[in-house]
């Protein structure tokens, strides 16, 4: 049932899925985060996400923010 109704969709609408499910999972990681890091800045916060979908070396790199030294 559930294949045959991604079938269905037309592009737009599984672009529109897919960008649902992400936002979804940011937010769960980002629930899990500020429990571990309480208090956390907001900067801190999206910085600990970025984390956990960009490299290591993209972290230091652009955010200067070692994920191995400041954690994920």
């Amino acid at each position: 049932m559930i294949v045959e109704a991604c079938r269905k969709m037309t592009p737009a609408e599984k672009l529109a899925r897919v960008q649902a499910l992400n936002a979804g999972v940011l937010q769960m990681a980002a629930a899990r985060i500020r429990q571990q890091y309480n208090p956390a800045s907001e900067r801190e916060l999206r910085l600990r996400v970025a984390a956990l979908w960009l490299g290591d070396e993209t972290m230091r790199l652009v955010f200067d923010w070692d994920p191995a030294v400041q954690g994920r």
